[in-house]
């Protein structure tokens, strides 16, 4: 009967009462109507289908303006509806008590120039992941949740024994006492609010990205051996009489690339070798098993949660100087025009020559000045530039969409605090390695699909077009014409856009809003190519230290490439390969989400330490509550239209601007404005700005 229901109401389109359903699927039994209503009944309990005020039946899909899904509660208060097409923006008074992963039922009240909503009713609670404060309420332990104000938790008193008031819990529900009011029991103690390092292991715990590894893995790293066994280079090729070395960050410990570069008369020949994780982790065992479920390493301000655990990533895996690991190899020969003609992957050990950092290859690469113990490798990190160069321009001219959007650097004292923030920059020696490891990725992954073997892919959509004509109406308002094919969108299309826009003053605001209308990148197995590189065929082959995929695509490397394991057995891999896929989307998601919400606790902690401080920085966002104002090192905070007190001003979303009602005075994305730092909370995510001149009104930057 649910069939016959799902395909009368998907038929009819429009919402229809029980009466209008009946009629509508043939003659039926007063048995066949009792029945109809119980379905009806249990699929709008499931959320399969919508039952209206006026007491109708209508299919989600078929409704324009309801929708169901889960929501995204930002950290500063916000939301987003998750759907397949574009997400619905939902703001603070409009959650109706909704928290973070609810399962929501949302009515669009605006479509342009972004869909807005409000949340009609919660359809299930998210109390899958709790974790909050204590806090005493006459004698009686409660869970302060900042994401889930709505929620009342008391604790069980037995599960509190070691916890005092400030003490940070992760806790698990026993029952519903009442509406939006539960009884839970603690089942891990992170740690106490006041201790170092505790404020980022909250939002990790949050998210669902837990420091600790199983018991089982830890017994099985027992029997892992520091150095590798003479054994295990049986069937692999020897490289340690190459000059091959690694380039990195000055603290980075779990090393997972390494290059080498050799002449074959005008080609080039480029090894980039990577870890071999996969010799290590193997199916079925317990560490693979948190590998997965952990999906990707955390990168969480100065602390990093590894995918794998540091006797693996900072040592046996760990590409370090001087000492022999194992390795996949991938060989390209590439020539004068940044084509590969020719490649080879295979198993292999190395010997990392040198521990190389980016900032002493940048001496060498941008300012001819060679670091002590790096005289005998500055020709050929020179020719690697070189190479570097010609990959990008053969990039660009396939259509690579080059976004040159900075991220900021947080460093934090010994007692955990942020004590500097700064841009990070990136110089000709990080673009040359992303280079190679592009080139890398793209040569694996058009390996196996020519082979057309079941396979893991990165890829990224073709964005909508309607998303790239809303952000070039937006654009239009703001007064700049630009020019575009919109239908059947192309990379050249995109860089076209970008290189119209380049020398406003709001550039860098519109870079960003236009990745934003771009669809997320994600792993499956079918490929459909990615479209911000340009690339027909695209893997995650390079980082299998830090991302499950890249793990996957070594055992594929193996099964298929070196022990040719290839027959009709490997079409029972896609389900495997399938559910990896979406697992290791979902993981890297999280991991983003609380990345980003610890750099915005970091800004906030560190803005502390600089109350009425004044500082120059760009209008970056408007909106009805004020003006969002990003400095020179990307900290970003509010200034609430409240405090304009000059005038009475408002939002005018017909010209993109905060406009004086009586001097017309306009705020516009991309002004400059001289700004003073008046609240800046930790615990809320938050700094507030006020306004001390107009553009370009200081010239003090940012301390760091």
């Amino acid at each position: 009967m649910k069939e016959r229901c799902l395909k009368t109401l998907k038929n009819l389109q429009n919402a229809v009462t029980t009466e209008e359903l009946c009629e509508n699927m043939g003659s039926l039994s007063v048995e066949e109507i009792q029945e109809v209503q119980k379905t009806l009944n249990e699929m709008v309990q499931n959320g399969e289908i919508y039952f209206t005020n006026k007491g109708k039946y209508i299919l989600f899909e078929n409704c324009q303006d309801i929708k169901i899904g889960e929501i995204d509660v930002n950290p500063k208060g916000f939301g987003f509806l998750l759907l397949t097409g574009d997400d619905v923006h939902i703001e603070k008074n409009m959650l109706n008590g909704a928290i973070d992963g609810d399962t929501v039922i949302v009515e669009i009240t605006e479509r342009k120039p972004k869909l807005e909503g409000r949340v009609l009713r919660i359809f299930k609670r998210n109390l899958n992941n709790l974790v909050g404060e204590i806090r005493y309420i006459h004698g009686k332990p409660f869970m302060n949740l900042e994401d889930k104000r709505s929620l009342i938790i008391e604790l069980d008193r037995k599960s509190t024994v070691d916890c005092v008031e400030g003490t940070i819990v992760q806790a698990e529900i026993i029952k519903e006492v009442r509406k939006n009011y539960y009884l839970a029991r603690v089942s891990t103690i992170i740690g106490h609010k006041d201790d170092a390092g505790v404020d980022i292991l909250t939002i990790a715990y949050k998210h669902e990205i837990y420091p600790d590894f199983s018991k089982s893995t830890l017994k099985e790293i027992e029997y892992i051996e520091t150095e590798v066994d003479p054994k295990e280079l049986e069937g692999r090729r020897d490289l340690t009489d190459k000059i091959i070395f690694t380039i990195d960050g000055a603290d980075t410990k779990d090393i997972d690339d390494a290059i080498s570069l050799e002449r074959n008369g005008s080609n080039y020949l480029l090894g980039v070798h990577i870890a071999d994780v996969s010799h290590y982790v193997k199916e079925g065992s317990a560490l693979n098993e948190d590998a997965m479920n952990r999906g990707t390493s955390s990168y969480l301000a100065d602390t990093v949660i590894p995918m794998i655990p540091h006797k693996l990533s900072n040592g046996i895996c760990s590409l370090n100087e001087e000492v022999i690991r194992l390795t996949e190899s991938c060989v390209m020969e590439i020539d004068s025009r940044g084509r590969v003609v020719n490649f080879d992957i295979f198993p292999s050990y190395i010997k990392s020559k040198k521990k190389m950092t980016y900032d002493d290859v940048n001496k060498i690469l941008l300012e001819n000045e060679i670091p002590e113990g790096y005289q005998e490798y500055a020709s050929i990190l020179k020719d690697m530039n070189t190479l570097a160069h010609i990959l990008k321009n053969r990039k660009e001219n396939d259509g690579y969409i080059n976004f040159d959007l900075d991220e900021a650097k947080i460093i934090c004292d010994e007692l955990g605090r942020a004590c500097e923030i700064r841009r990070r920059v990136q110089k000709d020696g990080e673009k040359m390695i992303e280079q190679f490891m592009v080139i890398a990725n793209e040569t694996v992954a058009t390996c196996i699909a020519n082979m057309d073997l079941p396979f893991i892919y990165r890829v990224h959509d073709v964005p909508s077009e309607e998303k790239i004509e809303d952000f070039i109406k937006f654009v239009s308002i703001l007064g700049y014409k630009v020019n575009a094919k919109i239908k059947n969108i192309t990379q050249k299309a995109m860089q076209n856009i970008l290189d119209q826009l380049k020398d406003k003053k709001e550039a860098a605001v519109l870079s960003t809003l236009l990745l934003r209308s771009m669809k997320k990148a994600k792993y499956q197995r079918e490929n459909i190519g990615h479209f911000g590189l340009a690339s027909k065929c695209y893997t995650h082959f390079t980082s299998p230290i830090r991302r499950y995929p890249d793990l996957l695509v070594h055992r594929l490397l193996r099964k298929y490439l070196f022990d040719h394991e290839i027959d009709e057995k490997v079409k029972e891999l896609e389900p495997k390969i399938d559910y990896i896929a979406n697992l290791s989307s979902e993981r890297e998601l999280k991991a983003v989400e609380a990345e980003r919400e610890v750099d915005d606790m970091k800004m906030a902690e560190y803005m502390e330490g600089h109350i009425g401080e004044e500082f120059v920085g760009t209008i970056s966002g408007l909106t009805n509550f004020g003006i969002f104002v990003e400095l020179d090192n990307l900290i970003e905070g509010l200034i609430h239209i409240s405090t304009l007190k000059d005038d009475y001003y408002h939002y005018n979303s017909d010209i993109m601007a905060i406009v004086g009602e009586n001097s017309k005075k306009m705020f516009r994305l991309g002004d400059k404005l001289k700004v003073k730092v008046v609240r800046a909370n930790k615990q809320e995510k938050q700094i507030d700005f006020e306004i001390v001149g107009g553009e370009n009104g200081g010239d003090k930057k940012p301390e760091s």
